[in-house]
């Protein structure tokens, strides 16, 4: 009888819909990587305005940022920071240079890096840029979005951490 009722409960090959989950089966809203996932697709939906207004993508943008909290930083010690590896920094980078945010130059103590620094420009941006956030729109208190803040990126750093071990 078991076989019969676990049969009934399953879509016949090439049926569309969803079978019917058993209990005790994760769902995707049980998925932590899914509701980071998810809330990164909304972050991107809620800072796209801000984006516009500063003529920048997310990407840009948090170049930029690592750049206000330490002008003058390698392309690799930015990319390190920033979790981005050197060819897809560098296109980046140069498109934020042609806006005229920042230059890149050859570092004279050793020729094999390439120092990243803000211009005036770069650092004008701050100011428009800085009273933008999304604190607010979070609907958390700001102590409570600095803990979730926090949690993420401890999740993270142990994530990267058990990835690198596994190698």
């Amino acid at each position: 009888m078991r076989a019969k009722e676990n049969a009934a409960t399953k879509n016949p090959p090439g049926d569309p819909r969803p079978s019917d989950p058993r209990p005790g089966d994760p769902r995707l809203a049980d998925f932590l990587c899914f509701a980071i996932y998810s809330a990164n697709l909304a972050y991107g939906k809620a800072y796209k305005p801000i984006l516009e207004e500063l003529g920048l993508t997310y990407t840009q943008y948090i170049a930029i940022v690592a750049l206000w909290e330490n002008d003058r930083q390698t392309v690799s010690g930015l990319g390190e920071k920033l979790f981005l590896e050197s060819n897809t920094l560098t296109p980046i980078l140069k498109k934020l240079e042609g806006l005229g945010y920042l230059t890149r130059q050859r570092d004279p103590a050793d020729e094999r890096q390439v120092v990243v620094s803000l211009t005036d420009a770069g650092r004008a941006l701050r100011e428009k840029a800085l009273p933008m956030n999304l604190v607010k729109e979070s609907g958390l208190p700001p102590e409570e979005f600095r803990k979730v803040q926090k949690a993420i990126a401890t999740l993270r750093d142990n994530l990267l951490r058990a990835a690198r071990d596994q190698k």
